[in-house]
């Protein structure tokens, strides 16, 4: 039985993490998020693109995602339900199956994820994300460093086995998708985030 609640709670959690929200929603715009801006289908490629309103929305939905996929995880399996429904969700959202793989950068799922592990480790990325991301005017330096903190946030405020290994796998995973944004932003070619009023424009790099 327990073999099928594991899959169960993988095979939920990557469908949610698949569903797109900013593809989603650009589309009922009439436009493909995945060919405006940066490309990259998140919350932050929609603000730029599209406002701060469809920005939220987007940001929303998919910490709402994720979050679903673990609350099935921890009633099936406990702390371990919650790391595989986490992981699963993560993944979905990075490459989801129902728009090509090509998704977003794992930020607005990954601070489900902190909520998940600790309310005090979601704080601790939140915090270090705003102050950066301010001080920084870069959404990917913001994201990066927002990433990096989960691990030892969860270490001090949640040091229990599924937990540590969700943290590092979402901080890996998060890390590796800003890849291209960590090489801008070591070349000093990353662009300042601006928002956007819905009209089309040229491209900029950040996003989640």
């Amino acid at each position: 039985m327990k073999v099928l609640y594991w899959v169960i709670v993988l095979v939920a959690g990557y469908l949610l993490g698949s569903l797109s929200f900013s593809i989603i929603l650009s589309r009922l715009i009439g436009r493909d998020i995945r060919k405006e801006g940066s490309g990259n289908a998140g919350a932050t490629n929609m603000t730029r693109v599209f406002g701060w309103a469809a920005g939220i929305a987007t940001l929303l939905f998919d910490f709402l995602k994720a979050l679903a996929a673990m609350l099935i995880g921890r009633a099936l399996l406990g702390d371990v339900g919650i790391c595989l429904g986490g992981i699963a969700s993560m993944t979905g959202h990075c490459f989801p199956v129902f728009h090509n793989f090509k998704g977003g950068k794992g930020i607005a799922t990954g601070a489900a994820l902190g909520w998940m592990i600790d309310w005090r480790v979601f704080v601790c990325i939140l915090v270090v994300f705003l102050i950066v991301s301010l001080l920084s005017k870069k959404v990917s330096l913001g994201s990066v460093c927002a990433a990096v903190s989960v691990v030892p946030a969860t270490l001090i405020f949640a040091p229990r086995g599924p937990m540590i290994a969700l943290a590092v796998y979402g901080m890996v995973l998060a890390v590796c998708r800003h890849a291209e944004n960590i090489r801008r932003l070591r070349a000093g070619t990353e662009p300042d985030f601006r928002p956007g009023t819905g009209k089309r424009s040229g491209n900029q790099s950040d996003g989640k």
